[in-house]
């Protein structure tokens, strides 16, 4: 499927390009980092990105609505990612999820959550966790772990709207194959979700919830979602918590019972008062919710990233030595902010980024240079954790006519402890924003992208 540049754009660096202008992306002597500084010569075709919005997976007119509502949602360029990160960020995703696993983990953690989350001790675990890393120079640090990751449906698109622009390219580009084994494992993650619940017979109806769906940022992938779902015989509406009613042992939109939730809302707890009738729902196990408060709480609250990086509370555990080693090396040391500590966190602040323990895509979260005295004085009167900083990666890009640098981190979406999809995010700034132009997601090329995700 053509999605790429056919020919490749001179590039300034001999180890990026072949003579003759073509990627020795797959040559030794081709770092990652090296083609995400010199290499320009592929880029998202917009005609092809268009075709996979509004036909393949979409619906006529969604591309206009992404080009109208978000224009910076996809990034012209891929990120170049080597093997050996690809699947050690695998590696860690295992390691986290082996020590939730653990019984006294999930009694230390679900003991001081609020009740919500210890509703539904078994069943669902939880759709499109998303683990995000920094990569800068083969330093790899997970920043943070979102139990309601979005972009995924964004990312299949994207790929469908790929090829290879030279030979050199051929092993890192996903193929059309690779992207519809994505979208078929989607909807698979949504029935095993219904099976774990225990329920008997088909998944038939889904509510993608979220709150003023409308009017989100990522609206147009909640259309993807509903189309995906059609494609697969399920009927999919998109709603906000307020138009659902608990009646008679169901969940209800309108005259439509709703089987399974894909929730998509930041009331992560469901404590506002229009989410009574989820609420109430989940409370009674009468509708499938996924991701749930529980996951949440096990999960992304961001105060498990100090223990993650902490080698005494993981002994303490019983975690095995070497899923220890593996978290020591990739979670940057955290600590949860006592004020106690505020003259000696100030005098670190440039080493460190300070993040609300509820956060969610950067809100709140500040980098330590970049902190005035009344922010500091802010957040110490909140609820925060202070994050050894890791650099983002760098990738130089061609924006609005010339080579500029862009970060960028990585997402690996996953479920059950599996990598399901790897997507990167560029950005300026302080956090990804989608507000840069040039930047937003980007695909991740990698010759070990699908070993990797298989191993």
């Amino acid at each position: 499927m053509h999605g790429l540049q056919d020919t490749c754009c001179a590039a300034d660096s001999a180890t990026a390009v072949k003579p003759g202008g073509t990627c020795q992306a797959g040559g030794a002597d081709a770092s990652a980092d090296a083609l995400n500084q010199d290499c320009f010569c592929v880029q998202v075709d917009p005609a092809a990105l268009a075709r996979a919005l509004d036909s393949e997976l979409g619906q006529p007119g969604l591309h206009a609505l992404v080009r109208e509502r978000c224009p910076f949602l996809f990034a012209a360029q891929p990120v170049f990612v080597a093997p050996a990160h690809v699947q050690r960020m695998a590696e860690v995703v295992r390691a986290v999820e082996s020590v939730v696993a653990l019984p006294a983990y999930r009694e230390q953690v679900l003991a001081a959550a609020p009740q919500i989350a210890r509703v539904g001790a078994a069943g669902p675990r939880g759709v499109f966790f998303g683990y995000d890393f920094h990569l800068d120079h083969g330093h790899l640090g997970l920043i943070e772990i979102n139990t309601n990751a979005g972009g995924a449906m964004l990312n299949a698109a994207l790929a469908r709207a790929q090829r290879a622009c030279c030979t050199a390219m051929e092993g890192l580009v996903p193929s059309l194959a690779d992207v519809t084994a994505f979208e078929q494992a989607i909807v698979a993650m949504f029935r095993e979700e219904w099976r774990l619940a225990g329920r008997r017979g088909p998944l038939a109806t889904v509510a993608i919830v979220d709150e003023a769906p409308g009017e989100q940022y990522l609206f147009p992938e909640f259309l993807l979602f509903q189309q995906l779902f059609a494609h697969h015989g399920i009927r999919a509406v998109i709603a906000a918590p307020q138009a659902l009613q608990w009646r008679a042992g169901r969940l209800w939109h309108e005259d439509l019972a709703i089987d399974l939730v894909y929730n998509r809302l930041t009331d992560f707890y469901l404590e506002q008062a229009h989410a009574g009738a989820l609420r109430e729902a989940h409370a009674c196990d009468g509708v499938v919710l996924t991701p749930h408060p529980q996951a949440h709480a096990l999960y992304a609250d961001k105060r498990h990233l100090a223990l993650f990086s902490n080698a005494a509370r993981l002994q303490a555990l019983g975690v095995p030595a070497a899923t220890q080693e593996t978290l020591l090396a990739h979670v940057p040391h955290t600590e949860v902010l006592d004020p106690a500590h505020a003259d000696r966190l100030w005098s670190a602040r440039r080493s460190l980024f300070f993040k609300p323990v509820a956060g969610y895509g950067g809100r709140a979260a500040y980098r330590g240079d970049k902190l005035t005295r009344r922010v500091w004085q802010e957040i110490l009167q909140g609820d925060y954790v202070a994050q050894a900083l890791v650099a983002p990666g760098q990738r130089m890009v061609e924006a609005q006519g010339s080579p500029q640098a862009m970060k960028f981190d990585l997402r690996a979406y996953s479920y059950a402890g599996a990598v399901q999809w790897l997507a990167a995010r560029l950005y300026q700034g302080q956090t990804t924003n989608f507000r840069t132009p040039g930047g937003g997601f980007a695909p991740v090329y990698s010759s070990g992208f699908h070993a990797g995700l298989r191993a």
